[in-house]
């Protein structure tokens, strides 16, 4: 990110780095605006909120409760009564999968915030102490990237107990080094820039230059990443869902689904494939969105950083 140009009010009382507001005010609408000009990252980005939507308004759209039986009704194809079908119980595919999707994705979106939370300040610490200090937290990260991320959620959710909550934070410890490795590498690659040089010499201390001075110059590469974040982490709580150790029967998700329907795969394909469907289509979302933010934000043709007229 292109360094701030001003100094005024400091971090101390009397003398800080101050961002041009004109850039402040005008920075989420031209991103937004490059966005949506790219028909692939547009389309993802509808789908998403189309996705969220649908999650958000589960109990409206959804034609029945999801975990009301009726025995008689039990394996009946997609119909306009039952817009997915029905399963082993005669319970509304439908319902169980928008209201899967709140799982899915409410667990995406705390898995990033935990992950963040955690790991970035590790990152920015590490690299900007350096040292000891860096040494001790990057060996810390180097052992979590060293164990295979699903084994490792295993293990957590073995110590924990299942449970979507456990679920979500053992995917949330998985997540943790890529956002440290990011953080720290900006970390690094700021620490030294003149702008965090005159805010130390203005009397900064370390907490607001990492935090006030770095981290909002690292934003950038730290917002794609959490936007991949989100994406695996759908997939693993997927996964763990599918082995039992997330969300538990009777309460819907795509991962259980998924898991249940394979055993019904000759005798009601539709079983597995609308939870497998919206997956896919989640995951593909979130990559998608990703791809064009990178775009966007990294310098690439159309982005914020391309001196050519929007």
């Amino acid at each position: 990110m292109t360094a701030p140009a001003t100094l005024s009010d400091s971090p101390a009382g009397s003398a800080t780095v101050a961002r041009s507001p004109a850039r402040t005010r005008t920075a989420v609408p031209a991103l937004l605006a490059r966005l949506v000009r790219e028909r692939t990252t547009a389309a993802a980005l509808a789908a998403l909120l189309l996705l969220a939507g649908l999650a958000a308004a589960a109990p409206l759209v959804a034609r029945y409760d999801p975990l009301d039986q009726d025995r008689a009704a039990s394996f009946q194809p997609p119909s306009r009564r039952h817009f997915f079908g029905t399963d082993e119980f005669g319970r509304d595919l439908w319902s169980r999968t928008v209201h899967g999707a709140r799982v899915s994705l409410a667990a995406g979106g705390a898995v990033v915030l935990i992950a963040g939370a955690v790991g970035i300040p590790l990152g920015l610490v590490g690299g900007y102490a350096g040292g000891l200090v860096d040494a001790v937290i990057m060996r810390f990260v180097d052992f979590l990237m060293a164990v295979p991320a699903i084994l490792l959620a295993m293990a957590v959710v073995a110590v924990l107990g299942p449970g979507v909550v456990n679920a979500v934070l053992a995917v949330a410890v998985v997540s943790i080094p890529a956002f440290a490795r990011l953080a720290r590498a900006s970390a690094l690659a700021l620490k030294e820039r003149e702008f965090v040089l005159a805010t130390r010499a203005m009397g900064g201390g370390p907490a607001y230059l990492m935090f006030r001075t770095i981290l909002p110059n690292a934003a950038s590469p730290l917002l794609v990443q959490a936007t991949v974040a989100a994406a695996y982490a759908i997939l693993l709580e997927a996964a763990l869902s599918f082995l039992g150790l997330s969300s538990r029967p009777p309460q819907p998700s795509w991962g259980s689904m998924l898991n249940t329907g394979r055993s019904f795969l000759y005798q009601a394909p539709w079983y597995g494939l609308f939870p497998g469907v919206l997956l896919t289509a989640a995951v593909l979302a979130l990559n998608g969105l990703a791809d064009g933010l990178q775009r966007v934000v990294t310098g690439g043709p159309g982005s914020l950083r391309d001196p050519r007229p929007a």
